[in-house]
């Protein structure tokens, strides 16, 4: 047995995680060549054969045997095939064992580089086969050092780099730092595996929810959408496909245990999130937290929506700099237009399209209404369309009221 070929491919195999049968398939084409750089011949007459439980090989030429052979490569005389084995005869193709260590310095060489060569892309291979797998996930990295204005991360086995347009801004790493890394894409280089990384992608704050929450892991609890600003708010609605868990809470966790966690990795982002609604106007609401909302009248048909506020809380529900309303907007993907309730009240068609013209009242599917004391009109308008005349009346004060 060549133990020491075995040991070799051995620790190949455990440490770059190239297979033996890779390499053994390498080191024949490399005894190949070997044997056309000494015999000076480019022909296909050599033959390698490795035994793959004892891991020992032998080289081959194979040669015609021939009356007078021209060429001392391909062909043998019969008197030198008989020396070999008496059964030959004219046009016999003999099998001639080549010593590989009597190839010259040179030949040798080129072998060994024809291994090392196929090592280094089976290497680069394994490494994009591993870092494309995690493609569109987050990974754990150490900040490296800086590369004008970039900032390389090595993620283990190789470096990536975090792009100033993909760092959150005012964000500052320091060498040795561990960070949380997006993986945008990793491409395939002569030079190896190519991993482009992010810190303000959306889907970085659903991963580490997904890491940090059971639930969400599970499946138990979606995330059904996601809005973010890198660096200052992120809004997420979350679903519960088990009527027993409460998605919010689930998120949060424990004294906020959870949250807080991925926000300390995002530095500070702030996080909100609400419970996902199928009905617009419900999730249009939810998603305009922490401001509370009066009416909301949406189309779903032309994802539009058209949001009343009490006067006080126009301010909170737009946000600094509009940022609340921005993020409810991607958050739902409808068009808000939020107005106070006094603004509202002046415009005379503000309304117009969600009463029904019959009834004189509003679409109930795609409208969302509050009392002041924050109870729901749905009950009052069940209540009316049964026949309850003191809710009618009520029913009617409410519609009188928006009309003026």
């Amino acid at each position: 047995m060549n133990t020491e070929l075995k040991m070799a491919l051995d620790i190949l195999e455990k440490e770059k995680d190239i297979s033996k049968e890779v390499m053994l398939d390498a080191i024949e084409n490399s005894l190949i060549t070997a044997c056309k750089g000494h015999f000076g011949k480019d022909t296909d007459n050599f033959r390698v054969t490795i035994d793959r439980e004892t891991f020992d090989f032998h080289v081959y030429v194979e040669k015609t045997v021939v009356e007078e052979p021209e060429n001392d490569v391909t062909e043998i005389s019969l008197a030198a095939a008989k020396l070999i084995d008496s059964k030959y005869e004219l046009g016999d193709i003999v099998q001639e064992e080549v010593k590989s260590r009597e190839f010259g310095r040179i030949t040798t060489q080129n072998a060994r580089n024809v291994i090392l060569q196929k090592i280094r892309e089976e290497e680069r291979k394994v490494l994009y086969n591993q870092y494309y797998g995690k493609e569109k996930d987050v990974v754990t990295g150490v900040v490296q050092r800086c590369i004008g204005r970039n900032v390389s991360v090595n993620l283990g086995k190789v470096d990536a780099i975090l792009n100033e347009n993909e760092m959150v801004k005012g964000e500052v790493f320091t060498p040795t730092e561990r960070i949380k890394v997006y993986i945008l894409e990793v491409k395939d280089t002569t030079k190896g595996p190519r991993v482009l990384v992010s810190r303000t992608h959306p889907e970085l704050v659903k991963r580490l929810f997904e890491s940090e929450v059971t639930e969400v892991r599970d499946g138990t609890v979606e995330i059904k959408s996601i809005a973010r600003e890198a660096g200052s708010r992120t809004k997420i609605a979350v679903w519960s496909n088990d009527p027993d868990v409460d998605p919010v809470g689930a998120c949060v966790g424990m004294n906020g245990a959870r949250v807080n966690a991925i926000v300390n990795e995002l530095k500070g982002e702030k996080i909100d999130i609400i419970n996902w609604n199928e009905n617009p106007a419900l999730l249009i609401e939810n998603a305009l937290s922490p401001a509370k909302v009066v009416v909301v009248l949406a189309d779903p048909e032309e994802k539009t929506a058209k949001v009343v506020v009490p006067d006080y809380q126009l301010s909170l529900a737009i946000g600094k700099e509009g940022q609340n309303a921005r993020l409810a907007a991607r958050l739902t993907g409808f068009k808000i237009d939020i107005k106070s309730e006094s603004q509202a009240n002046a415009i005379e068609d503000f309304y117009e399209g969600f009463y029904d013209d019959d009834e004189d009242e509003y679409d109930e599917e795609y409208t969302d209404e509050y009392d002041e004391d924050g109870t729901y009109y749905e009950e009052e308008t069940e209540a009316y369309e049964s026949g309850d005349e003191a809710a009618e009346e009520a029913e009617e004060q409410e519609v009188t009221e928006w009309d003026q």
